[in-house]
C-alpha cells in the first residue's frame, strides 16, 4: 500500500511542504516537554525496543507496541537488554499489540516498516496527543513528509514529525530479548529547510534532546539531518537488492570486481539524484562509505535479503525505488536502480515457499 502513495506524493511534496510547514507552526505548543515523559513505541522490534527499554530504565512511562509474542514475554518477564560491554538490565514496562496505547503519549518512536507508514499513520490518528513528538526511526529519506501529510489530513498537523538517523547495532535476540552489539546515538532535525530557523521547532527537537539524555543516549540536533538519511539511504541502495538477490554477504558481494562496479553504479545514480534534488552529496564520501561498511560489515546480510528469505514484503519501494521514481521526476537516469528494483520485484511476485527454498541453494 505504501508503495501506490509513494509515487504520487513524491511529484506533489514541494507544493504540499510549506502548507505542512505553516500547519505546524501555528499548531505548536511553546511548552517543554514534561518529564518524565510518556512514551509509545510503535512498531517494537529491536531499534525501539532498546531505546524503549533505555527511556523506562531512566525512569520514564513507556509502552512497546509490537508483536504478541514479544509484548507477552514483556509483560510477563519485562524487557532483558544485554548490553555491548557485558552488562544486563532487566526492564519493567507496558508492551502491547493494540495501538491505542499510543494515547497520552507525548514521545512517540516509530520503527515500522515503510511500506506500512499511511497505515499505521491512519490507525494512531484518533488517539494521539495534539501536541506528540513522533520520531521517524525508519529507512529511507521520504517517510517524515508522506507520515507529516497524512497526520495533517486526519487533523494532527500539530503532531511534530521528526526526522530520525539512527546510529545503534542491536537484534532482537528473541521475543522479551534485544542484544545491544554497539553504538546508541540518534541525529535529528527537520525535514524541511523552510524550518530550519523555527524557534519554536528547535525548542520541540531539544525537549527531546534532554529526554534521551536522561537515559544516557546522545541526540544531535542538525539542520542537515535529511542529508544524514540520504547518506544512509546511499548504503542502503547499493547493498540490500544485491545482497537480497545473491543472499550474500557484505564481503563476498565486494570481492567481486564485477559486483564493486554495480555496486558504484547504484551508488553514482543515487548522488546524482540527491544533488538534482538539492542535497547535495559528495560522490567520493559516499563512495568511501560504502567501500566502509563492506569492510567492517562483512559478514551482515540486508534487511532485504532477511525479507527475501522468510517470503515477506521488502521495502524495496522506499529504497531503490524512491530513487528511480525521484530520479525520473528529476530526469535523471537510474538504470542500475532500476535492474535491481525490478528484480526485486520479481522475486517478491513469487510464492514464499519457494523464495524460502531459494536460500538454502
Amino acid at each position: 500500500m505504501g508503495a501506490e502513495v509513494a509515487q504520487p506524493y513524491l511529484t506533489v511534496a514541494k507544493t504540499r511542504e510549506d502548507v505542512l510547514i505553516a500547519a505546524m507552526k501555528d499548531s505548536l505548543p511553546t511548552q517543554d516537554l514534561p518529564s518524565p515523559l510518556p512514551v509509545a513505541v510503535v512498531g517494537a522490534g529491536a531499534v525501539g525496543s532498546f531505546f524503549g527499554g533505555l527511556l523506562a530504565k531512566a525512569g520514564h512511562p513507556v509502552t512497546l507496541i509490537g508483536r504478541a509474542a514479544h509484548a507477552k514475554a514483556v509483560v510477563q518477564d519485562g524487557l532483558r537488554i544485554s548490553m555491548a560491554d557485558g552488562t544486563e538490565h532487566r526492564v519493567a514496562l507496558q508492551a502491547t499489540t493494540d495501538i491505542s496505547a499510543v494515547a497520552g503519549a507525548g514521545c512517540i518512536l516509530l520503527s515500522v516498516k515503510s511500506y506500512d507508514t499511511e497505515t499505521i499513520a491512519a490507525q494512531m490518528a484518533p488517539y494521539l496527543r495534539p501536541d506528540a513528538v513522533i520520531l521517524s526511526m525508519q529507512n529511507g529519506v521520504d517517510n517524515p513528509e508522506r507520515l507529516a501529510a497524512c497526520l495533517a489530513a486526519q487533523g494532527h498537523a500539530g503532531c511534530l514529525v521528526v526526522p530520525t538517523a539512527v546510529y545503534v547495532a542491536a537484534v532482537l535476540q528473541g521475543p522479551g530479548h534485544v542484544v545491544h552489539h554497539g553504538r546508541s546515538e540518534l541525529q535529528i532535525g527537520p525535514f524541511a529547510t523552510a524550518m530550519a530557523g523555527d524557534m519554536e521547532i528547535h525548542a520541540r527537537l531539544s525537549a527531546v534532546q534532554a529526554l534521551f539524555a536522561t537515559a544516557g543516549v546522545a541526540v544531535t540536533i542538525s539542520q542537515t539531518v535529511m542529508k544524514e538519511l540520504w547518506g544512509k539511504l546511499v548504503v542502503n541502495c547499493a547493498y540490500n537488492a544485491v545482497s537480497a538477490l545473491s543472499q550474500l554477504p557484505y564481503g563476498q558481494i565486494v570481492a567481486v570486481p564485477e559486483m564493486r562496479r554495480l555496486l558504484d553504479a547504484l551508488v553514482s545514480e543515487v548522488v546524482a539524484v540527491s544533488q538534482a534534488d538539492g542535497i547535495g552529496l559528495s560522490l567520493e564520501a559516499a563512495r568511501q562509505a560504502t567501500e566502509k561498511i563492506g569492510q567492517t560489515m562483512a559478514g551482515q546480510r540486508s534487511s532485504t535479503a532477511q525479507d527475501i528469505a522468510r517470503g515477506k514484503p521488502t521495502e524495496i519501494e522506499h529504497l531503490n525505488g524512491f530513487i528511480v521514481r525521484r530520479g525520473a521526476a528529476l530526469q535523471v537516469p537510474t538504470p542500475a536502480n532500476q535492474a535491481v528494483y525490478a528484480l526485486i520485484k520479481l522475486f517478491e511476485s513469487r510464492q514464499a515457499p519457494q523464495i524460502s527454498e531459494t536460500r538454502n541453494d
